[in-house]
């Protein structure tokens, strides 16, 4: 069916961006955003931070406001979900919960993802919270001004910036992660030490390689069983266990799905109307050939969904760029560029000493520079995203030098051993 519409299901950083893009690369038929959430879409990074700490209004979340959309000519959906979709002929449609049919051209599927539940017992409690959108963080916020011990469980990215977030205000606060370290699925042992020691320079308590068996109490949680049997006192429990990509539309289409929606680099997806981007997809690994990963950032959202416009649009999408992400915890600035996973080598720069100080470490493969992570050094981000950018490498050994300004090491020649 032809109906001159392209749909775009998912209203958050991915979605908008599609949308919004469609316009830009020259569509002038009909788009539609469909959201579940009520509500203009907004950042979600703010929501462990600024928003969490009451520095940021949810005014200031909206990535867009409604007379941009309107400007745009972008039909916002919001607080509707989709029920059932089917693909026809050449295109397809969408029936949405409050009982309309939504007949498409294109689709875009955005639907992110939602929060990994704790599998033990007492998850339920009252006072047991995750955070995945701004209502999570509404109720996470009212729990907080009441709370006196916080544990966190989980050592990754919103993990620890909740819990930076939580000590800053006076809060007891402990950090539970089943691994042997912070970070461990992307960083090197030095940076999760180095993040590690920022934490607990400031009162944080931090248990690796420590699992959660039960979370105890009668009305509300109040406290949290580990697993060599030891309870620690928790009026609030944050879980940060990862996220898991909404794929159930993908199925019902008959897509194909790997634990995420499975896509090239620029949106495709095993249907040639249908594209996907954001945290819902995985993509093929830059270093492994034949395996996936999924890439969780406003970056890849945004140029993801970009690219997946324009192959919406049977046009060619302008290469991608390097992934980047960053991590503020409380005055703990991290930035990350490239993809690590593969690495078979890496350089330390910098003082890891208790937290203070920089840090950055360098990540190669077969000698070639192919990612970077940096804590309080602006100039050693920006000289490795570029170099990574441009193709480049940085010589390792050079680069052990904390004093050799990392931008003057950039070459184009892989360093022999």
């Amino acid at each position: 069916m032809s109906t001159g519409c392209l749909a775009v299901v998912g209203a958050g950083q991915a979605g908008l961006q599609v949308a919004t893009t469609l316009r830009t690369l020259g569509y002038d038929g009909r788009v539609v955003l469909v959201g579940a959430e009520p509500g203009l879409p907004y950042q979600r990074p703010p929501l462990s931070k600024g928003y969490l700490a009451g520095t940021i209004g949810a005014d200031e979340l909206a990535l867009r406001d409604p007379s941009y959309l309107a400007e745009q000519g972008v039909e916002l959906l919001p607080g509707r979900r989709v029920v059932d979709a089917a693909l026809a002929g050449s295109g397809g449609v969408l029936r949405l919960d409050d009982g309309t049919d939504l007949g498409f051209d294109g689709l875009a599927l955005t639907t992110g993802a939602t929060a990994r539940q704790l599998p033990v017992p007492g998850a339920g409690l009252p006072g047991v919270l995750g955070l995945r959108s701004v209502a999570d963080a509404e109720h996470l916020r009212a729990g907080l001004a009441d709370a006196a011990d916080v544990v966190v469980v989980g050592g990754g990215f919103v993990g620890l910036e909740v819990a930076a977030t939580a000590r800053s205000q006076g809060k007891r606060v402990c950090v539970v992660e089943t691994a042997d370290r912070l970070l461990a699925r992307v960083v090197a042992a030095p940076f999760s030490a180095h993040v590690r020691s920022w934490h607990e320079a400031r009162g944080t308590t931090v248990l690796t390689g420590t699992s959660v068996t039960r979370l105890t109490g009668t009305d509300r949680v109040t406290g949290v069983t580990l697993g060599d049997g030891r309870t620690r006192p928790a009026d609030l429990v944050v879980t940060g266990v990862g996220a898991v990509p909404l794929t159930g539309l993908a199925t019902t289409l008959g897509l194909e799905d790997d634990r995420g929606i499975v896509t090239d680099a620029a949106g495709r997806t095993s249907h040639p109307r249908v594209v996907a981007a954001g945290d819902c997809t995985v993509q093929p690994h830059p270093h492994r050939p034949g395996r996936r990963l999924g890439i969780e950032s406003v970056n890849n959202a945004v140029e993801q969904a970009t690219a997946a416009a324009a192959v919406l649009l049977g046009q060619d999408p302008a290469p991608r760029g390097i992934p980047w992400f960053w991590s503020n915890q409380g005055d703990l600035k991290l930035q990350l560029a490239g993809i690590s996973d593969g690495y078979d080598e890496h350089v330390v720069r910098g003082d890891s000493d208790r937290g203070a100080g920089r840090l950055s470490v360098l990540y190669y493969r077969r000698g070639r520079l192919i990612a970077a992570d940096v804590a309080g050094h602006p100039r050693d981000f920006n000289a490795a995203r570029d170099a990574l950018a441009r193709g480049l490498t940085i010589d390792p050994i050079a680069a052990q030098d904390a004093g050799v300004p990392l931008k003057s090491l950039v070459s184009a020649d892989v360093p022999v051993a």
